[in-house]
């Protein structure tokens, strides 16, 4: 979003988060606890403030509680519906429509996350071919013992057709909640913790087909950023950067409203399609036959649609995001945290581009020209002096995306936790919040970058 000062949906969630701060289960399946390096001792872990744990290999998927799913092996293994273990009927509460579906789920081991989190937020990349969804839960352990329910962290389809992609509001326990993609513990000033999670994954097909989603990356971010209004500098190092296409969501502006109000929202999408294509990822004239030929860059619109959450009402539901963009062929998609400039350059050394979620003042962003309560933005590399070249698809045509900006600025908007708005308020900073798009098959450094920020 980068409309003028204005809040998102996103940001007065966290805002009501925050006050609860400021005023004051079940454990599931029982499946083999994760026992990989990432889930070692917190007490043996050296301090960090994100854990990163994914699902992607055969060994993986075989490690989970599987009820009517099996693994696949290949070059990109997952999990598909073997034998369905029953039926539902659902009613889909943006259609109305009812329909049976038959499902089958598959359970992760428990992990043990090294960073005792104040928040989670799953991820997954799966093909949904029509007459197919899913749907991702987590169910997590305090560190008072106790356990949250299975929270439903969205239910998903490539397509719209079968069902509407959603989140799930009105889900609390009253230690936790659910802000959209977000678990959040309600009071983080009480010490209260996440310890560790399961996640459960529900495949659900059309009754009396063969018909199966893939999925074949799944997991989760918890972290504990600590509050704070500024952050350290990071130094300057090599000067680089990435041929990135660029793509302004305001030559969208009025396009497709019933997608979070037409393009002048649609920082996120823009942002993610711009990524996709560097990859290499293409949209065919049939999938794009939908956008009224008038309007350019109909890849964009395509975006927007198919990250669209009907219950958030928008296009910067941050999985969805990851989401769409595992879609296209050979690609995969995560959200995370990263700590500094410095992990950045990492990743762009190794030609991985990021994008990255902020919110600032007009005066607190030099050369941005306005002020926003979230927006995504591509960052793709670094000039000599340090400064950040990002792709900033709130710009008013494709040829002025390309922006330089401050490197103090930028580094202080993306990382810190907490800002004033223009009303003098105190409000929430996303603390290092990025997605990260790259190859299922990585060349060795890249690889090795994205293990440097915890992303494996």
């Amino acid at each position: 979003m980068s409309r003028a000062e204005q809040p998102s949906r996103r940001t007065v969630l966290a805002a009501a988060v925050a006050a609860a701060v400021a005023g004051g289960g079940s454990a599931g399946p029982s499946v083999a606890a994760d026992t990989t390096a990432e889930g070692t001792d917190p007490a043996q872990a050296p301090a960090r403030t994100v854990d990163n744990r994914a699902w992607t290999t055969y060994t993986d998927w075989r490690s989970g509680a599987a009820n009517g799913t099996r693994a696949v092996a290949g070059g990109r293994p997952g999990i598909v519906i073997a034998t369905p273990s029953g039926t539902t009927d659902y009613t889909d509460p943006h259609t109305g429509k009812s329909a049976r579906w038959e499902h089958a789920t598959w359970t992760s081991p428990v992990h043990r996350l090294s960073v005792p989190s104040t928040e989670a937020i799953a991820c997954w990349n799966a093909h949904t071919p029509a007459g197919t969804w899913l749907q991702i839960e987590l169910m997590g352990t305090y560190s008072d013992g106790t356990a949250t329910p299975w929270y439903v962290l969205g239910r998903w389809a490539a397509g719209d057709q079968d069902i509407r992609r959603t989140s799930v509001d009105d889900q609390s326990d009253g230690k936790s909640s659910v802000w959209t993609d977000t678990l959040a513990i309600d009071a983080p000033a009480t010490g209260l913790r996440l310890t560790s999670y399961q996640l459960r994954l529900t495949l659900y097909r059309k009754p009396g087909t063969k018909l199966t989603p893939t999925v074949w990356r799944v997991g989760a971010m918890g972290s504990d950023v600590p509050d704070r209004f500024t952050v350290p500098a990071s130094a300057p190092g090599l000067a680089h950067e990435l041929i990135v296409p660029r793509y302004s969501q305001e030559t969208h502006v009025g396009q497709y409203p019933e997608y979070d109000n037409g393009g002048e929202a649609w920082c996120s999408p823009t942002s993610s399609q711009m990524i996709i294509e560097y990859w290499g990822g293409r949209l065919t004239p049939q999938q794009l036959a939908w956008v009224d030929p008038a309007y350019a860059d109909p890849q964009v619109c395509h975006a927007a649609r198919f990250s669209y959450d009907y219950q958030y009402e928008g296009c910067g539901n941050w999985p969805f995001n990851a989401a769409y963009a595992a879609t296209f062929k050979g690609l995969q998609g995560v959200v995370t945290r990263l700590g500094s400039l410095s992990d950045l350059a990492r990743l762009i050394a190794a030609g991985i581009p990021a994008i990255t979620s902020q919110s600032f003042l007009e005066e607190e962003l030099t050369g941005a020209g306005y002020g926003t309560a979230g927006h995504l933005m591509t960052v793709i590399g670094f000039t000599a002096e340090g400064d950040v070249i990002a792709n900033d698809p709130n710009s008013p045509s494709n040829e002025a995306v390309r922006r330089v900006y401050k490197r103090r600025e930028w580094e202080n908007i993306w990382l810190r936790t907490k800002r004033y708005n223009a009303s003098g308020k105190v409000v929430s900073g996303t603390g290092g919040v990025c997605y990260l798009y790259f190859p299922a098959s990585l060349t060795p450094g890249q690889r090795a970058a994205l293990a440097a920020v915890g992303v494996r």
